[in-house]
Formats: C-alpha cells, sequence, structure tokens
C-alpha cells in the first residue's frame, strides 16, 4: 500500500498558505504558486530594507541642499564647511532643524560659511 502525505504534507502546505494570507488570486490558494510568492515577497522585503535607508539620505540631503541654497551655499560646500568647523551634525537632524527650526540652521550655515573663508 502507498503511503500518502497526510497530516505532515498538509501542515508543512498550510504554513506556507498562511504566510501567502491576503495575496490575490491563485497566489494565496495554490500551494506551488504561494510558496513562489513568500519567497519572492522575503525577497523584496529584504532588499527594500536596505533601500528605505538610501531613500531617506537623499531625501535628507534634497532638502538640506534647497534650504541652503538660499543661504548661498550648495550641499556640498555646506558639508565642507561643517567639517572644517568640526561641527558633527548628521543629515536627519541638519534637515529636522532646516524645517522647523530655521534660525538655528541658518546659525549653523553661517558658521560652515566662516570656516570655508578661513579655509581658502
Amino acid at each position: 500500500m502507498r503511503t500518502r502525505g497526510g497530516i505532515v504534507t498538509r501542515r508543512r502546505r498550510n504554513k506556507w498558505l498562511k504566510l501567502a494570507k491576503g495575496y490575490w488570486g491563485h497566489k494565496s490558494v495554490g500551494y506551488k504558486v504561494a510558496k513562489q510568492a513568500v519567497v519572492k515577497s522575503w525577497t523584496y522585503a529584504f532588499r527594500d530594507r536596505k533601500q528605505v535607508k538610501r531613500d531617506f539620505r537623499k531625501l535628507w540631503i534634497a532638502r538640506i541642499n534647497a534650504a541652503v541654497r538660499p543661504l548661498g551655499l550648495t550641499y556640498s560646500r555646506l558639508i565642507e564647511g561643517l567639517k572644517a568647523a568640526n561641527i558633527q551634525i548628521n543629515r536627519k537632524m541638519l534637515s529636522e532643524l532646516a524645517i522647523d527650526h530655521v534660525t538655528s540652521f541658518e546659525k549653523i550655515v553661517e558658521q560652515a560659511k566662516k570656516a570655508l573663508t578661513k579655509k581658502n
């Protein structure tokens, strides 16, 4: 008599189907397609956890650049001036200052400008 998978196989398959719950169409019903979809989604999730960090850094740099240009500097010159002035502040905080605390941001930019003139 042939041995069938029975309860062990069904439990294993149900684990994958449970992970695919909420997927559209056969991806949430068919075992093979559901397993492929879940593995692919894990791949995307792993990749995008890194991508989110890059995207936020791009956003902060764009905000800083937009805020510093009316003050007569570019982003790269600002960062150079901050290093010359020995001001250690990350891009996230600079972006928050540029949006919420404009006067504090302007003071930091002035210090960076002074450090650039001393450097040159």
